[in-house]
């Protein structure tokens, strides 16, 4: 028998038999036999829906994947409690007494669902190595293709070369074809990417699709954990599966002892889905993204202002601050951050952080005199803070108790000069409250960017814990910690931060109002990362460094700013030693990126040249109201480049520039039959162009 639950967007179809509970289609929602329906005669494959490992109850036959589990094998439908935006399945493990609850939860008009795996045990404690929070192959009976019909496309990712894209045929991922009759297996080889320790994002992306490969069926998913996490395709008899999961033993020391009174829960993943292409796929993933986001208040996307990168770099004084505030707020800046070294009294701060003081020396007149010329002049004033970390240095090192730290084998854990807090333990929380809700009353704190730079191994094993289960609780306090920040100060803006995007995650980012995509200071080198952001990340909170500077010419610091525009326009460069015709064009990009603000909150992200692809020209595209375009040219670029906008195939369009609007040195002209924007540029040096396409 079958199971269906539709949220009217979506439609999971569950296969409830004789053997575990399976997902077999996942598509939009509609009557039996319509659109919903799953394609006439497809074989329904039967991932289990839930695969567990567990000490004493392996793999059959035994691998490195997260399939083919005994006890996944073994669960059996008990019963599912189904509400308009909410599903409940229950299995139940005969031997071990285990009870999975498949929990998925939809909005009305997104194509996605966001899942997890709830898990208690009627008997005897069980000790938990690995729990998927999801798995299916419901890829290949919604799309109708087999294995050798599609792509998968995933991402690697690292500081300052952030969201590299690729796009492989399944086969050639690592799902290798044999001949599973002859050695009655299938093939026990698999793709798979993990994110070690607490950088989420700081190796590979959580994030990934798997389409056909004429692009008429894909299916997007992400990982929504802030630390550890796993996935992998991989082939059964059966077909082909997708498992998601946090940490788990082998890949992240990890492990957990379920008890009658005290059970787990996985961490959530969001899947979406769309008949269509990998843009079509990050459109409904980018819906599913504004749709979990805990605060679904109306964004304002304040301008921010950020003294560090390519401008102060960690070295504020009074002196330097004043005229930049003045000039910022000329520009239109709405926030002012000053950024990392605020506190620092000799120079030597990195090992010594922690209790977030304003400097003396630095601010001779106290920091109140440089947060008053911010209000003054009409702009929120912010601060940088990296609160999980306490340098070794600190006396605070020494004032808290060791059991505020990661510890390893009874030594606390060192990385990079800093010990890691652990904000399970309540001084570590009340220590990062009190510093906030200082910085708050006594500054008019409005603004915080919270960073982190360092990443302690597996975990902490404090409490006889194994590693990865105390990093995992760090990570899961530290979001609570978020919850209640924003709860008692719901005005503050947070920017989420880690040595760039080395934490870009939707546990984080569905609570955050905007991501730092790159650390990235060479400006001929931030196109891609921009350009790549919104497969992650919401347009709206893409915050793309702009820092234009005064020995620039026109067209490079064009360059630069026309990488902010279409995202979270992130200022920063030396306007207070530009001249009037310098400031005037930073004043024409904040003006152009606010005049857009209310379209890039509601946009969906589009690549013309393809996500995956390299080239001396790179787009990024936006559809709202009308379809905008940045393009860079790049050094040793032709003339000239096509870009095919699908969504317009068709339609007379009217192509005009939106920054720089006098657009020097720029052409285009716009083919309505084949959907193709031709732009052309004259000269030797990159440039870069916002375009709007009406129409």
């Amino acid at each position: 028998m079958t199971l269906t639950w539709s949220t009217g967007a979506v439609r999971l179809l569950l296969r409830v038999d004789e053997g575990p509970v399976s997902l077999v289609s996942l598509r939009p929602g509609g009557p039996p036999g319509g659109v919903g329906a799953p394609p006439v005669g497809a074989p329904l494959i039967g991932a289990p829906l839930v695969e567990v490992q567990a000490l004493g109850h392996g793999r059959f036959p035994g691998s490195h994947r997260y399939a083919d589990t005994t006890i996944g094998a073994r669960l059996r439908y008990r019963e599912h409690v189904a509400t308009t935006d909410e599903l409940r399945v229950v299995q139940h493990d005969p031997v071990t007494g285990l009870v999975t609850a498949s929990v998925f939860q939809g909005v009305a008009g997104v194509p996605a669902v966001r899942t997890w795996t709830e898990v208690s045990v009627e008997g005897d404690p069980v000790h938990l190595q690995a729990v998927t929070s999801l798995s299916t192959g419901a890829f290949l009976v919604d799309s109708g293709r087999t294995v050798d019909e599609v792509d998968l496309v995933h991402a690697d990712s690292d500081w300052v070369a952030e969201s590299r894209w690729h796009r492989t045929p399944l086969r050639e991922a690592g799902l290798v074809a044999m001949d599973p009759t002859v050695h009655h297996h299938a093939s026990r080889s698999r793709f798979a990417l993990t994110s070690r320790s607490s950088w989420s994002t700081g190796e590979h992306l959580p994030t990934g699709v798997l389409v056909a490969r004429d692009d008429s069926w894909a299916m997007a998913w992400q990982v929504e954990h802030n630390g550890a996490w796993h996935w992998e395709v991989g082939e059964t008899v059966a077909g082909a599966y997708l498992a998601l999961l946090g940490p788990s033993d082998g890949e992240h020391q990890w492990a957990r002892v379920v008890t009658s009174e005290r059970g787990f829960t996985t961490v959530p993943v969001s899947v979406a889905i769309a008949a269509g292409g990998v843009d079509e796929a990050f459109a409904a993933l980018t819906a599913q993204r504004r749709a979990t986001r805990r605060d679904r208040r109306a964004p304002d996307l304040p301008v921010v202002f950020n003294d560090y990168m390519n401008t102060l770099m960690g070295d504020p004084t009074t002196e330097k601050l004043l005229p930049l505030v003045d000039a910022a707020a000329d520009v239109g800046a709405e926030y002012f951050c000053v950024d990392a070294g605020w506190y620092d009294e000799d120079g030597k701060w990195w090992d010594s952080v922690g209790e977030w003081r304003p400097s003396r020396t630095r601010f001779p007149g106290g920091f109140g005199e440089v947060a008053d010329r911010i209000r003054a002049r009409g702009m929120v004033p912010g601060l940088w803070l990296e609160p999980e970390v306490v340098g070794v240095r600190s006396a605070l090192a020494r004032t808290l108790p060791d059991e505020a730290f990661f510890q390893r084998h009874g030594a606390r854990v060192g990385e990079h000069g800093r010990f890691h807090l652990d904000f399970r333990h309540p001084e570590a929380v009340r220590h990062v409250d009190s510093v906030v809700d200082r910085l708050v009353e006594e500054f008019g704190i409005g603004y915080l960017k919270l960073d982190y730079n360092i990443m302690p191994g597996a975990g902490t094993d404090l409490g006889g814990l194994a590693p990865g289960e105390g990093l995992l609780g760090h990570n899961r306090a530290y979001l609570a910690w978020l919850d209640a920040l924003l709860a008692r100060h719901p005005g503050l803006l947070l920017e989420n931060c880690a040595s760039g995007a080395m934490r870009m995650d939707y546990a984080l980012l569905s609570r955050l109002h905007l991501q730092s995509t790159s650390d990235q200071q060479n400006p001929l080198l931030y196109p891609p990362i921009a350009a790549a952001a919104p497969a992650s990340v919401l347009p709206e909170q893409c915050g793309n460094w702009a820092y234009a500077q005064p020995g620039m010419t026109a067209e490079e610091a064009a360059f630069t700013l026309a990488t902010g525009v279409l995202g979270r326009l992130y200022l920063a460069g030396r306007v207070d030693l530009m001249d009037a015709g310098q400031r005037g064009l930073v004043r024409e990009a904040v003006a152009a990126h606010r005049a857009l603000r209310g379209e890039i909150a509601s946009a969906a992200p589009f690549w013309p040249l393809g996500l995956t692809g390299r080239s001396s020209w790179v787009a990024v595209g936006l559809r709202a109201v009308d379809s905008y375009v940045t393009v860079w040219r790049l050094p040793g670029a032709s003339s000239s480049v096509a870009l095919p906008v699908a969504g317009l195939v068709g339609r007379e369009v009217a192509v005009s520039p939106v920054f720089p609007v006098s657009a020097s040195g720029w052409g285009f002209s716009w083919d309505a039959g084949s959907g193709v924007l031709d732009v052309r540029h004259d000269g030797d040096a990159p440039a870069a162009v916002v375009v709007r396409l009406a129409g």
